[in-house]
């Protein structure tokens, strides 16, 4: 084989994400060859490579992706407070998984765990603009300001960044779905805070053409066939001949055929958080989910029920 680097290297074999590796040479607990590992070089399955000591597994593995229901409560790192509970804690697979992006602790919904460095490299680089679909609950009724400036983007002076337009649904009096492209650490809750609201509750409830649907919190699944295959293209921007009309179906499917783990229970969501409980607006509004592949330009198209007209408003 031609040779990669170390982090690549470890990823592509399921051992831990490029981070991950990057993070573990810098610390010094990588060695090759006997000798500490550097950050950036490169080997091949000809080295031996040690964790803490220990050789890496380098048989080729399956590479799985597990959507999981995070509950509030739960922390979406590798890494965290003696005594916190996490998110690769709730898996029970023999496979050493680790999280694809992050989500708050006091948040709850969709995340994705897996072997497949590439895939996760793709998923969370900011390149990617891949559409990621919350329900957020917060503490005083929305006004048409407040949803048109969330639309709009708002400046974050604690990052000192401008958040991109985004698409935002009213569902209810205190409640609404946006569907993100961006990946700021809390954007949301720094966005409500930044026009005067705090967020009650936030719940993931799509990645891509993933959602949560079949799952409860603390339960997780392996995505495969069509639902996967329509994932993977998304990532790395391939044209899928399936596409993602039947996301929701095809989770269901994938979720009776390959079984789930309840892991924990959880604290109870918030009353009407769900879109399902979400009242007579949120019934009426519906959204329908186009890969970013389709067509010559990646692109997108929400359409959105007006409760009050029942016109369709594309975005």
């Amino acid at each position: 084989m031609e040779p990669m680097r170390l982090n690549k290297y470890l990823s592509d074999r399921g051992v831990c994400s490029r981070r991950e590796a990057d993070r573990l040479a810098d610390e010094g607990r990588i060695s090759v060859n006997g000798q500490p590992a550097e950050k950036g070089q490169r080997v091949t399955d000809a080295d031996e490579i040690r964790i803490n000591g220990k050789p890496i597994d380098t048989a080729t593995k399956e590479k799985l992706i597990v959507a999981l229901w995070k509950p509030v409560g739960v922390v979406s790192t590798t890494r965290g407070f003696k005594g916190e509970q996490k998110v690769t804690g709730l898996v029970d697979l023999q496979d050493r998984l680790y999280p694809v992006g992050r989500l708050d602790k006091d948040s709850e919904g969709l995340i994705f765990l897996t072997n497949d460095g590439a895939f996760a490299e793709e998923v969370t680089r900011a390149a990617g603009r891949h559409e990621k679909e919350y329900e957020v609950v917060v503490n005083k009724e929305l006004t048409a300001h407040f949803l048109e400036r969330m639309e709009k983007g708002v400046f974050l002076e604690e990052l000192q960044k401008q958040t991109s337009a985004c698409r935002v649904t009213r569902t209810g009096k205190k409640r609404f779905t946006i569907v993100l492209t961006q990946g700021l650490n809390r954007q949301i809750r720094r966005m409500c805070k930044t026009l005067g609201y705090e967020v009650e509750s936030l719940r993931r409830v799509r990645i891509m053409n993933v959602t949560l649907e079949g799952l409860k919190p603390g339960e997780w699944r392996k995505l495969q066939g069509e639902e996967k295959k329509a994932l993977e293209d998304a990532a790395y921007h391939r044209k899928s001949a399936s596409g993602t009309r039947n996301a929701a179906k095809s989770g269901a499917t994938s979720a009776a055929a390959s079984g789930r783990g309840r892991s924990i229970a959880s604290k109870a969501p918030v009353k009407g958080s769900s879109l399902k409980n979400a009242g007579p607006a949120a019934k009426k509004s519906g959204s329908k989910y186009i890969p970013e592949t389709a067509g010559k330009k990646a692109r997108s198209v929400h359409k959105t029920v007006s409760a009050a007209s029942g016109r369709f408003i594309e975005r």
